[in-house]
């Protein structure tokens, strides 16, 4: 959106905004939208592998020779002339059969854990089992073998899942939420209000793609902290996040082959282009960018600092870079005005969502009537957002306007100068000075 002086050059540490007269100040900010926490879905669990035959072969040798199937057992496998030759040398070792019967001894600590996880796999532990001869070694070599072979498989495949994490659930994607959202870097009204409310934006709407502008370190930092950052992979490191002014942020949970930046050259507020190598459904790329494109910064002596021949330098540069790819959607703060900026410059075969989707619908995302917090600005009604797309395997399906409700139980007190007298003005606290936008695509 606009900014005052103060707000213009991201090098400036100190990244409040100026207080000024509502006659003179045509955009002074301030949002925030309370929204109902919904918990994430679980994923279905994966049903275990079936145990292999030879596994349920050497099972069953082993109780039949242990003698706990004697009686009323089902009828088994026959045993492999491998295993009844190790079972003779075993029982010759012994000292025969019949003199073992007498003397039953204890099986080896191997057995009781070997026959245990089998028992526990097959259902048939319940009761505790009589004790049983220690078979020998070749016997015991085995079972333990086929018990790590069938276990190992049933914890590779979950441990692979784990590896995997949000990976897996994407490779049938089929659809792809996008939201963006200017969050407003005033640090003075209600800041961890203010994000605890887009959190719970993020958690209603679960957008796979999230972008962010007007970040700062303090609101990164309240942002790495909520319970949704760990299901995103973040474009930005905690360091690069924390030595920055303010910048703009990408947030994904689909695969990403690679996060970029690339700074315009001609910005006076250090605003750049960030993009990010998506891969959708395991197979197709999606460039998704994002900006902050240079702010209109009306103030004394002329008000005339609109930097419009930059802001439209900015998205041309944009485009032209973005239009090599067969598959992009360019989302952020555009700042655009379509009357002092002119229609915004797509070239053929690219799309503005809004105007697609809701043809005729105005889609202010500032609107100092609207968003009550910024009473007492002059008013001011501007599709500042958007979302531009150039879709070869896809198509947009929806878009909607986020976080125009204010937060719940806050307020804050506004001084507004109505002639030679201040007034105090106790105004609602909304998620921030912007509306967001969600886009979804198939």
């Amino acid at each position: 959106a606009g900014t005052s002086p103060s707000r213009a050059m991201s090098s400036v540490p100190n990244l409040r905004l100026s207080v000024w007269d509502s006659a003179d100040d045509p955009l002074d900010f301030s949002a925030v939208a309370g929204a109902v926490f919904y918990p994430l879905r679980r994923r279905a669990t994966k049903p275990k592998r079936a145990l292999s035959p030879e596994f349920i072969e050497v099972r069953a040798a082993a109780e039949k020779r242990a003698g706990g199937a004697a009686e009323g057992t089902t009828r088994k496998r026959a045993p492999s002339p491998e295993f009844v030759e190790v079972r003779a040398a075993s029982d010759k070792r012994a000292g025969g059969a019949a003199e073992e019967a007498k003397r039953k001894r204890a099986p080896s600590p191997e057995v009781v854990e070997v026959r245990g996880a089998a028992d526990k796999r097959a259902g048939g532990a319940a009761g505790g089992t009589k004790r049983k001869r220690a078979p020998s070694p070749e016997v015991v070599e085995l079972p333990a073998a086929a018990d790590k072979w069938a276990s190992g498989a049933e914890e590779g495949e979950d441990a692979r899942a784990a590896k995997k994490g949000n990976s897996n659930s994407h490779l049938d994607k089929k659809t792809v939420k996008v939201m963006t959202y200017n969050v407003w870097f005033r640090e003075d009204l209600e800041l961890s209000r203010r994000m605890q409310a887009i959190g719970n934006l993020i958690r209603h709407h679960n957008p796979d793609l999230i972008g962010f502008q007007e970040v700062t370190p303090e609101i990164y930092l309240l942002f790495e902290k909520s319970d949704w950052w760990k299901s995103y992979k973040c474009s930005l490191s905690h360091k690069e996040a924390t030595e920055k002014a303010y910048y703009c942020m990408q947030m994904s949970k689909l695969p990403v082959e690679s996060f970029n930046c690339k700074p315009f050259s001609n910005s006076y507020m250090g605003r750049e282009l960030c993009t990010a190598d998506v891969i959708v459904g395991g197979l197709i790329k999606l460039v998704w960018a994002t900006s902050h494109l240079e702010s209109p910064c009306p103030g004394p002596p002329n008000w005339d600092q609109m930097f419009s021949k930059e802001r439209v330098a900015q998205a041309n540069e944009s485009l032209r870079i973005l239009g090599a790819f067969r598959n992009v959607i360019f989302c952020g703060d555009m700042n655009w005005d379509d009357k002092g900026d002119g229609p915004f410059p797509l070239p053929d075969g690219w799309i503005d969502a809004w105007d697609e989707l809701k043809p005729g619908e105005n889609g202010w995302t500032y609107d100092t009537k609207a968003n009550i917090m910024l009473s007492g600005n002059r008013k001011l009604q501007k599709r500042l957002d958007r979302f531009v797309c150039k879709l070869s395997d896809f198509k947009v399906d929806s878009i909607e306007m986020i976080g125009k409700e204010a937060i719940p139980g806050i307020t804050y007190i506004k001084e507004k100068k109505v002639r030679q007298e201040i007034r105090n003005l106790e105004l609602p606290v909304f998620p921030s000075d912007h509306f967001g936008l969600v886009l979804t695509i198939s």
